[in-house]
């Protein structure tokens, strides 16, 4: 069982209180809606092997904002990472996730 979380400004970022922010923890992915001034900084993102008891830091990646207001090339579309065929038992609960992104 891998799990993500990441660290933002060597604090831990607790996505989990915050509506604009989520991690998938399909991918590790830190998705972010809306980005603030408030969001710039240094994030790092934190993977624990709970069976192993080992997590693992990768590199910090800085977030900056553009000062021109320009986004570049990103069209609008919807981000989907569901398996071909996906197996639940009867009664038990099945998470997808579904991103949409765009300007």
């Amino acid at each position: 069982g891998l799990s993500y979380t990441w660290i933002f400004n060597n604090n831990t970022l607790y996505v989990q209180e915050d509506s604009r922010r989520f991690v998938s923890q399909e991918t590790g992915n830190l998705y972010i809606a809306k980005v603030e001034p408030s969001d710039v900084g240094s994030y790092t993102c934190v993977v624990t092997n709970s069976n192993a008891e080992q997590s693992v830091r990768g590199p910090p990646t800085p977030l900056t904002l553009r000062s021109d207001g320009v986004m570049g090339e990103y069209e609008p579309k919807i981000e989907v990472h569901f398996p071909e065929t996906t197996y639940a038992a009867k009664g038990s609960s099945v998470k997808l996730e579904c991103f949409a992104l765009g300007k």
